[in-house]
């Protein structure tokens, strides 16, 4: 028995020892080692300083709004038109007929006549809101707003139209619509006065989400935000950044930076003093060179930052804590080292805290600061970030112009189908005979096409001519050139200064378009093998 007791004794020791030995020399997978699989995966595939430089559209919050019918709400169709045409009283002075008078263009029997013609004549929309006709340029016109989406819209987001109606008036007093003008003709309508209610409108179920979708066509108010006060002003909690290696980097690692900024302030409670200057990587420009005084409302919508964030201006900060700081005993916080977590921040009491970052790369990047055991905590606020409604209203425009009716492909050429090292088939498979042998089984012959290309001489893809209507981004360039409304309302955000079209908006517009499409063909899931970044890179970029 004493024996026997001796060897299980014995095994039980062993057992504890070889135990000890795995949980001691056992390392756990660290989580840290994997980004979250939230849209920043859409970014970039890895968290720490490694960032490749990609001169692609970034993603922005919209993008990953759910499009939910529910959320937008009931569609107006004629029917409804025709209701509340029934259910109105007319006034009988309304009913006097003058046929060589003005158009009355407050008349309800007006504003049914061009809503049921509106409707008729888009057919592949659907009608969210119509506003009340307003006169337009003489006594036969009267102009009209409404608020839409496309049938087949993907993108969360509504877009406003107005337009200007020619109206006839027959020898019995009939009405009739001559013509309906082009994309955003009816000028006179555009501005919805406050507290104007809509001539008709069915309110959505979720009225807050629906109030939370952009709205593209509507007038931008991106001034910047001002201060009430001194007293407002020395009880604020602040956060800035300064210096650093992102400057001049491209639209996707200057995004990941200052969203890290931006959720941290958030964290902290803190607004955050963002510099509204860009520096605009020599990837997008014509030059070729980097080229500094680019505002970042050319590029992102600052309205909608401004109000669902606490941010302000870098210069007007400034200048307010020049005049106030000393005399309201408002003190600095420096962190000169990006590894200082946002945690070890919460309970700073002074009123500014300043991160300064050095000339090293890659530690001088922000977005350091958001690595590590900080990635789990702070979480970039991607809905806060959203294209710039200028841009999009370009993007609407060319939709506009081709009925929301057309089929789009993308197809990347230039440097990728030089290098047939990375890239071996891309050049031979994008070639017009090829495209065409593609676009035969998934396009419908005769349809307008869109293709957005990084192709210069579009003379190249001719011969898609003989089978579908082709159009290039080139194709609409008076939208924003000197006589445009683009041209106007950011020449004058830019004090005077007229603001070039640059290559990212380029890519920015073209993109978009090319997302509205009824049918979608991209480069490298539709008409090449080859991986998009490279040859053996598939699964890859799969994972």
């Amino acid at each position: 028995m004493a024996m026997i007791g001796n060897v299980c004794f014995s095994f039980f020791v062993i057992g504890v020892l070889i135990f000890t030995i795995m949980a001691a020399t056992y390392e756990p997978e660290d989580p840290l080692f994997h980004p979250s699989t939230k849209i920043t995966t859409f970014l970039t595939s890895k968290s720490n300083a490694t960032f490749k430089s990609d001169d692609t559209v970034v993603r922005t919050g919209e993008d990953f709004m759910a499009a939910n019918e529910t959320v937008f709400g009931s569609i107006i169709n004629s029917t409804d038109v025709d209701n509340l045409g029934s259910a109105e009283v007319v006034d009988a002075t309304a009913t006097q007929c003058d046929v060589s008078g003005p158009i009355n263009c407050r008349d309800p029997e007006v504003f049914h006549l061009m809503m049921r013609a509106t409707i008729d004549k888009f057919q592949d929309i659907h009608f969210y809101r119509f506003g009340k006709p307003v006169p337009g340029s003489n006594d036969s016109t009267c102009d009209m707003a409404w608020r839409f989406r496309p049938k087949e819209g993907k993108a969360a987001a509504f877009y406003k139209d107005y337009r200007r109606f020619v109206i006839d008036r027959s020898e019995n007093c009939t009405l009739s619509v001559v013509s309906i003008g082009e994309y955003h003709t009816g000028v006179n309508a555009r501005k919805r006065k406050k507290y104007q209610k809509s001539g008709l409108e069915k309110t959505p179920s979720n009225l807050d989400l629906a109030n939370a979708l952009p709205v593209v066509g509507e007038i931008v108010n991106d001034s910047l935000p001002v201060v009430e006060s001194e007293s407002s002003f020395s009880h604020g909690k602040y956060l800035i950044y300064e210096g650093g290696g992102d400057r001049c980097k491209s639209m996707n690692h200057y995004l990941w930076s200052f969203l890290c900024a931006l959720g941290e302030a958030q964290y902290l409670n803190r607004t955050l003093i963002m510099d509204l200057t860009i520096c605009l990587s020599s990837i997008y420009t014509s030059s070729k060179q980097d080229e500094e005084g680019k505002d970042f409302r050319f590029y992102f919508d600052f309205e909608h930052l401004k109000e669902a964030a606490s941010v302000l201006d870098k210069d007007q900060f400034w200048a307010d804590w020049n005049k106030w700081q000393q005399r309201d005993g408002m003190t600095l916080h420096l962190v000169e080292d990006f590894r200082v977590t946002p945690m070890k921040l919460m309970d700073v009491k002074d009123a500014l805290i300043m991160r300064k970052f050095g000339s090293v790369e890659p530690d001088n990047y922000w977005y350091r600061v958001c690595e590590g055991e900080t990635e789990s905590v702070i979480q970039r606020p991607w809905h806060l970030l959203w294209k710039s409604r200028r841009l999009m209203d370009i993007v609407s425009a060319i939709s506009s112009r081709l009925k929301w009716d057309y089929d789009s492909v993308h197809v990347v050429r230039g440097e990728k189908a030089r290098n047939k090292e990375l890239w071996p088939n891309l050049d031979s498979h994008t070639s017009p005979d090829a495209l065409l042998s593609t676009l035969r089984d998934k396009i419908d012959e005769g349809r307008n096409l869109y293709i957005a290309t990084n192709e210069p001489d579009t003379s190249f893809f001719d011969p898609l001519k003989d089978k579908y209507t082709t159009h290039f981004l080139d194709e609409y360039k008076d939208l924003w050139e000197e006589n445009s409304e683009w041209y106007s309302e950011t020449t004058k955000l830019n004090k005077g200064i007229s603001v070039e079209f640059d290559g990212y908006m380029r890519v920015s517009v073209d993109t978009e378009v090319f997302l509205r499409g009824k049918k979608q063909l991209e480069t490298f899931n539709d008409l090449t093998s080859d991986c998009k970044d490279g040859i053996n890179t598939c699964n890859v970029a799969a994972n």
